[in-house]
């Protein structure tokens, strides 16, 4: 078989028999060479050489197959190689980089063969490709679909979030900032007293009271490698975010909205992978619900698995003055409440989230810019308290309803 038709060949075969034929055809071609293959995620070649970890010298194949895709205004466009023959140089040695990629049923399968003068300089070459792509270098890695990707968008917008802009009861927000740090900090005693070095740790209220500006100021401070999980379902897709996670300990697993991903299939491998026989010494899962009626008692009153619990109840007086006073400070001096105002507005707000506060704050400042300030701010702010009260009653006399026909 020619060079240049290599892959168009291989591509011909019924799928469970191009592995083979590819290793065949190779080892005829080479029969000097050591010859391995592989199929994982982790060997992105592209992005190797793209760090001047090495460099691509040829591109064998007739047509080098690689799509393009759009990720976004301003985003840097993403390319993926799926089918190609490159002549790749590192170390000062000279490689051969086969990619080939099919259709099997519902999947798109991506295997690659690395072709070297020794089995060993293959065999380095592929674990170095692999290890610097696993590596999570002050980055954050988001899993969702089975797959695994770094997310700039997300990374910025964790560095934004600090316990300094966090309205939350004093006691809380410093309990949650000493405990995991305590933790990082004391792995030689856990492991002097045989103490399993890893923690779980549950975020429990209802949504908009600060869940996740927590969660996001707790990853910047403690800069350890981070995964958040947009979402799993398979066992297979569990399993890999566990063995990803056990890479690059120490480090952070976060899973929002747990109650909506933990569900009767998978409920079993997932307490398994979280406390079972496997080490996951050094790794800390964070979770939180909005619902924690709906999870299973395994999960939300066994010790081992979640030991923290911290409640983000409804911001109280305090917390909710601190929040206005944050805004009016922001605000131009022209459009901000009066003493008198905010400290009225405090106690009309009663049973508001922060999420209710923020949109009080914005839809407020949108309406006085509307009646050009000819309005007093504390006046316009008032206005849409009794607005929004009213939206929250009628949801809740819809839920209500809702729940009462389910029943």
């Amino acid at each position: 078989m020619s060079m240049e038709n290599f892959i168009r060949e291989a591509l011909y075969k019924p799928n469970d028999y191009i592995g083979y034929h590819v290793g065949r055809e190779l080892a005829e071609l080479y029969p000097d060479k050591a010859i391995i293959e592989g199929r994982t995620c982790y060997f992105d070649l592209n992005a190797f050489v793209q760090d001047d970890r090495c460099s691509v010298v040829e591109e064998k194949s007739v047509f080098h197959h690689v799509t393009v895709d759009w990720e976004g205004a301003g985003k840097k466009l993403k390319q993926e190689v799926h089918n190609s023959w490159l002549n790749v140089l590192w170390k000062g040695q000279l490689l051969d980089v086969i990619y080939i990629t099919w259709v099997e049923g519902y999947y798109t399968r991506r295997h690659h063969w690395i072709v070297a003068d020794d089995r060993e300089t293959a065999e380095c070459f592929f674990d170095a490709v692999c290890e610097w792509n696993c590596e999570v270098r002050g980055e954050i890695l988001v899993f969702q679909d089975g797959y695994f990707q770094k997310d700039q968008e997300l990374l910025e917008s964790i560095k934004q979030a600090t316990f300094d802009n966090l309205v939350l009861p004093a006691s809380l927000k410093q309990q949650i900032q000493d405990d995991f740090q305590r933790f990082f900090n004391s792995r030689e005693v856990y492991e002097q007293y045989g103490i399993p070095w890893k923690r779980g740790a549950l975020f429990i209220g209802p949504p908009g009271n600060g869940k996740t500006h927590t969660l996001k100021a707790l990853i910047n401070q403690l800069d350890k490698p981070c995964i958040y999980v947009r979402s799993f379902g398979t066992e297979e897709e569990i399993a890999m975010l566990f063995v990803r996670a056990r890479m690059v300990t120490p480090c952070v697993i976060v899973l929002e909205d747990l109650d909506s991903m933990v569900t009767n299939k998978n409920r079993a491998f997932f307490l398994n992978e979280l406390d079972g026989f496997r080490s996951n010494s050094g790794i800390v899962v964070l979770a939180t619900t909005n619902h924690p009626e709906k999870l299973d008692t395994a999960i939300l009153e066994r010790p081992s698995r979640f030991d923290r619990k911290y409640y983000f109840d409804l911001p109280a007086d305090p917390e909710r003055m601190a929040y206005l006073d944050g805004w009016n400070r922001g605000l131009q001096p022209e459009m901000r409440m009066t003493y008198a105002g905010a400290a009225t507005v405090v106690i009309a707000t009663i049973g508001f989230s922060f999420a209710y506060l923020k949109e009080l704050f914005v839809s407020s400042m949108i309406q006085w810019l509307s009646s050009d300030g000819k309005v007093s701010m504390d006046d316009v702010v008032l206005a849409h308290v009794e607005l929004l009260r009213s939206q929250m009653n009628t949801k809740r006399e819809k839920k209500k309803k809702q729940n009462e026909c389910v029943q």
